[in-house]
C-alpha cells in the first residue's frame, strides 16, 4: 500500500517546513516528509519502541535524510511548544496510552494554524485481510490471540474519532474514507511478516513450521477472491483526519 504518500499529499507540505511525525515506527513518513521540505526544513520522528527508532535512524542514514528522533510517549512529548507547522500520525493514535492526551500534545507542538494529518482503521468488518487473518489466529491459537490486533480497529467510529479531534483543540476538522490495496507477490511471506511485527509473534513462532503453514493455508483459503496473477491484493479502509490548530 502506497498509503504514506497519500498522506504527506494531502499535508501539502512546502519546502522549508517543519514537521514531526508521530508514533513514527520506522520513520516512513517522516522520510518522505523530509523530501518534500528539502534541507531547508526540518523533520523529526517520535515513538515510545526504541527498536522501532534504531530502524528509522539507519534507514534515514542510508538516504542521507537529516531527521531528528525522540524516544518518548505520544503523550508526553519531549519536544518545545510550536515548533511544527504540521504533524503527521498514522495508525498510531489508537495505541496511544490517552488519546486525548496525546492529540492535545500534539496541537502543543504544532504552531497557530499548523495542520495534523492522522490516519486510522475503519471497522474491522471493512478489512478482508484482518478478518481471515483474525478467524486464523484465534482458531488455532485461541480467542485471546487477536485482542493485540483488534486493538487497531477501536476508533472505527467515525463520530467518535471526530470529537476526539475537535476536543483536543483542533479546528476545521476534514474527515474523509479511503480505499488502499493491501498488494504483496505472496501471502505467506506477507502474512508470517506481519505477524512477526506483532505482540504475539512468540507464539506464533511456538507454533513451529506445521503450525504456521497451516494457519498461513486457512488464511489463503478465506482470500481467494482476493489473489490475482501478482499475489494478494485485498482492499483496506480508513478514516482520515485533516485538522488544524
Amino acid at each position: 500500500m502506497d498509503t504514506s504518500r497519500d498522506l504527506v499529499a494531502l499535508a501539502a507540505l512546502r519546502t522549508g517546513e517543519r514537521v514531526l511525525d508521530v508514533a513514527c515506527g520506522t520513520g516512513v513518513l517522516a522520510r518522505l516528509a523530509a523530501r518534500a521540505v528539502g534541507p531547508t526544513g526540518k523533520v523529526a520522528g517520535a515513538d515510545l519502541n526504541e527498536s522501532m527508532l534504531t530502524v528509522a535512524r539507519i534507514k534515514a542514514e542510508q538516504e542521507a535524510l537529516s531527521i531528528e528522533w525522540h524516544a518518548c510517549d505520544a503523550a508526553a512529548l519531549s519536544i518545545p511548544d510550536g515548533s511544527f507547522d504540521a504533524a503527521f500520525c498514522q495508525w498510531g493514535l489508537e495505541f496511544f496510552s490517552d488519546r486525548p492526551l496525546g492529540l492535545r500534545e500534539i496541537a502543543r507542538v504544532l504552531v497557530p494554524g499548523g495542520r495534523s494529518v492522522l490516519r486510522v482503521w475503519r471497522a474491522l468488518d471493512r478489512q478482508p485481510f484482518y478478518i481471515a487473518l483474525l478467524d486464523a489466529l484465534e482458531r488455532h491459537l485461541g480467542p485471546e490471540a487477536g485482542t493485540p490486533i483488534r486493538a487497531a480497529f477501536v476508533l472505527s467510529d467515525r463520530r467518535e474519532l471526530r470529537a476526539l479531534v475537535t476536543e483536543a483543540g483542533f479546528s476545521r476538522v476534514h474527515l474523509r474514507i479511503t480505499t488502499n490495496l493491501l498488494r504483496f507477490p505472496s501471502l505467506e511471506q506477507y502474512v508470517l511478516g506481519y505477524l512477526a511485527a506483532t505482540p504475539i509473534a512468540p507464539r506464533v513462532a511456538s507454533m513451529g513450521e506445521e503450525g504456521r503453514s497451516a494457519l498461513v493455508s486457512d488464511v489463503a483459503k478465506a482470500l481467494q477472491t482476493y489473489i490475482d496473477d501478482d499475489g494478494l491484493a485485498a482492499p483496506v479502509e480508513n478514516h482520515v483526519v485533516v485538522a488544524h490548530t
